[in-house]
């Protein structure tokens, strides 16, 4: 019964999906992705290779932001060949195990990203609320084990996933509704019962991303009550100032990822194109943008970068 299973694995496979009644303009549209994969690309390893390079960075926040940039390029890799694949080649088809594959990568550095969104928001907590002590709590070991329990935890939660999808029953051909593989819309494929699987991401969605997004907002919370009771006004601009990268950092990661959940589990009647449009910006123009608006919030970045384009 095993081999036959087996089998039957090995010989399903999963169809991608572009976008809808666009395949006659599937290679012009590969255009503003290929630029906006080699925007991020490009965009993320200037400001890894910046921080790296130059000890003046070597503080907390720039700590954070390469952790960030890390996470948008493994978004980027991690969904760029199937995307680029069907816009550029109209190659559809995806086997059971490279899906798997590209499933576990996206949720785990989609994870990853909402952590370092967590620690950047505690970052900016420290720095407003309490910054005598801001160079004494966020040292760089401290850094790097905050670092490290997150990656576990994403690494942790995500790897159950591919088993349990493993162990269901699919078609021959399954069609899936984006340009890539996700936990929602591969578990719904199955032949089998998947109330267990459902009921595993729900866990993992709330204990992370859910977790996560409470305690970012419960901290800019702390930093309002702080911030308004400075009595200079000039001052009290100048500590928002501060987190304004982060906040549009957090709008752009969160507000798709929770839109996309509730449409795929709560939103049957909504338009087929309104969950493909708001996966594209949720895994391409996130990793995209989040360079750009640091580049642009940041004057020591900004100049560290201008420098070097410079020489």
């Amino acid at each position: 019964m095993s081999a036959v299973n087996d089998t039957e694995l090995k010989s399903a496979v999963f169809l991608l999906t572009g976008i809808p009644g666009q395949d006659r303009v599937h290679p012009w549209i590969s255009v503003p992705f290929c630029l906006m994969y080699l925007i991020s690309i490009v965009g993320n390893s200037i400001i890894l290779f910046i921080i790296k390079t130059d000890p003046s960075l070597h503080e907390p926040m720039y700590i954070f932001l390469s952790m960030l940039a890390v996470t948008d390029l493994g978004l980027s890799i991690s969904t760029m060949p199937t995307i680029l694949g069907i816009f550029l080649f109209n190659s559809r088809e995806i086997s059971l195990g490279a899906c798997f594959a590209q499933l576990f990568f996206i949720h785990l550095f989609s994870f990853t990203e909402s952590s370092v969104l967590l620690l950047m928001a505690y970052d900016r907590f420290i720095a407003i609320c309490n910054p005598l002590r801001y160079a004494s709590i966020l040292t760089p070991p401290r850094i790097a084990k905050m670092g490290l329990v997150f990656v576990l935890r994403g690494v942790a939660v995500i790897f159950p996933l591919p088993f349990l999808l493993k162990h269901y029953q699919y078609c021959q051909v399954s069609v899936l509704s984006h340009s890539y593989c996700i936990n929602q819309e591969v578990m719904k494929m199955a032949c089998s019962d998947i109330r267990a699987n459902y009921i595993y991401g729900f866990f993992v969605t709330i204990s992370t991303v859910g977790l996560d997004s409470l305690l970012i907002l419960l901290s800019y919370v702390m930093i309002l009550k702080t911030v308004l009771s400075i009595a200079s006004h000039t001052e009290c601009l100048r500590a928002l100032s501060t987190c304004i990268s982060h906040i549009c950092a957090f709008l752009l990661f969160y507000t798709p990822v929770i839109g996309l959940s509730v449409i795929h589990r709560f939103g049957k009647s909504s338009s087929p194109l309104l969950p493909i449009l708001i996966g594209y910006i949720y895994l391409v123009i996130s990793p995209v943008m989040n360079p750009i608006v640091y580049s642009v919030k940041s004057k020591h970045l900004r100049a560290r970068i201008m420098r070097v384009f410079v020489k």
